[in-house]
C-alpha cells in the first residue's frame, strides 16, 4: 500500500509539473544571503537555467562543479544559473537552510542558491530529482520552458560526457534554432517531499 501511495505521489508530481513550451511558473524565494530572489529579477536576461539541487545527494555533489561551469560559461551570454533546494530539511537535515549557506560559501557558488521552504515551486515545475534542470527562455514578457531534464549524459563521470544537453540547448537558442533534445530523464536522488 505504501509503495502504491509513493507511485501515486510521483504520478501526481508528473501531472502537476510543466511541459516544454509552457509558461514558466514564477517564484520568489530566499537566497543563502538572506535576500529574496524572484524570476522577475531576470527580465533583462535571455533565459535562466533553473536547477533543482541540494546538499546531500551524491548526484547533486557530482554535478556541483558542472553547474558552476554552466553558470560561468552561459551567464555572460544571458543564461545564468538559479539553483533551488526543494528538499524538506526535517526529512533530510543536511539540506537545511543553514547547511545550504555553508555549502554555498564553501563552494563559492557564483549564482543564487534558493530555499523552496514550502516546496510549492518544485511542485509547480514538477521537479522529481536532484539535480533536475528546467531551462527557461525569454519570450516577450514571459519565460517559457525550453528544455527539461539532465545536465548531460554522464552523471557519474564528467570525463565521459558525450552529450551536454543543457549547453547544447542554450547554443541552439542563441543561434535561433530549435532545441535539439528538448527533454531527457533527470538522474539523481528523489526530491524529499513532505507527505
Amino acid at each position: 500500500m505504501l509503495r502504491l501511495a509513493s507511485l501515486l505521489g510521483s504520478a501526481w508530481l508528473l501531472l502537476g509539473g510543466v511541459k516544454v513550451g509552457d509558461k514558466a511558473p514564477t517564484f520568489s524565494l530566499k537566497n543563502v544571503d538572506g535576500k529574496v530572489v524572484s524570476l522577475a529579477d531576470y527580465q533583462d536576461k535571455k533565459g535562466v537555467i533553473v536547477v533543482f539541487t541540494c546538499n546531500h545527494c551524491p548526484f547533486a555533489k557530482l554535478y556541483e562543479e558542472r553547474i558552476i561551469a554552466l553558470h560561468k560559461e552561459f551567464a555572460p551570454k544571458g543564461f545564468p544559473v538559479v539553483a533551488i533546494n526543494p528538499n524538506a530539511p526535517e526529512i533530510e537535515p543536511e539540506d537545511s537552510y543553514e547547511n545550504m549557506q555553508k555549502r554555498a560559501k564553501e563552494k563559492k557558488y557564483p549564482f543564487p542558491y534558493l530555499f523552496d521552504e514550502t516546496q510549492a515551486v518544485a511542485k509547480a515545475y514538477g521537479a522529481t530529482k536532484t539535480p533536475h534542470v528546467f531551462l527557461l527562455v525569454k519570450e516577450g514578457q514571459d519565460f517559457k520552458v525550453a528544455y527539461i531534464g539532465a545536465i548531460d549524459d554522464s552523471p557519474n563521470d564528467p570525463q565521459k560526457v558525450q552529450k551536454r544537453y543543457v549547453a547544447e540547448a542554450i547554443e541552439a537558442l542563441l543561434a535561433g534554432k530549435p532545441v535539439p533534445v528538448p527533454e531527457t530523464k533527470a538522474i539523481g536522488c528523489s526530491v524529499k517531499y513532505r507527505k
